[in-house]
């Protein structure tokens, strides 16, 4: 692990603009790289109304950028986004998401609400 990775985990984790809720679920992604789409699957440990973090099957580099699809426990019960990979710590990553609806900003907020009174 290289300290450029672990500089970069701690100064993001330091800058979040929404705080994080324990969430396990599985999670399945795709990225496309070297002409290629590679699916990976996962399971997700937080989420947050901008982000979530995952353990992976497979590495990702910072900077890629994934479709994922993982289970939510309000309605409509999956959330299916974009998002680009802000650090990678072996099988570990933390996802910011990209171009989020208006549904989907609201579904994310519903779901935090509901996860930040869960035990």
């Amino acid at each position: 692990m290289s300290n450029q990775s672990t500089g970069t985990s701690t100064a993001y984790g330091r800058n979040r603009r929404f705080p994080r809720h324990r969430l396990d679920a599985r999670i399945q992604l795709s990225v496309f790289r070297d002409g290629v789409t590679t699916s990976l699957w996962g399971r997700t440990s937080e989420l947050g109304q901008d982000g979530v973090g995952a353990t992976l099957s497979g590495e990702l580099k910072v900077g890629e950028v994934v479709s994922m699809e993982f289970p939510i426990p309000v309605p409509p019960y999956f959330l299916k986004v974009r998002a680009i990979a802000r650090y990678s710590e072996g099988l570990r990553c933390g996802f910011e998401f990209l171009i989020v609806t208006d549904e989907q900003r609201e579904t994310l907020l519903r779901v935090c609400e509901v996860l930040s009174t869960a035990f």
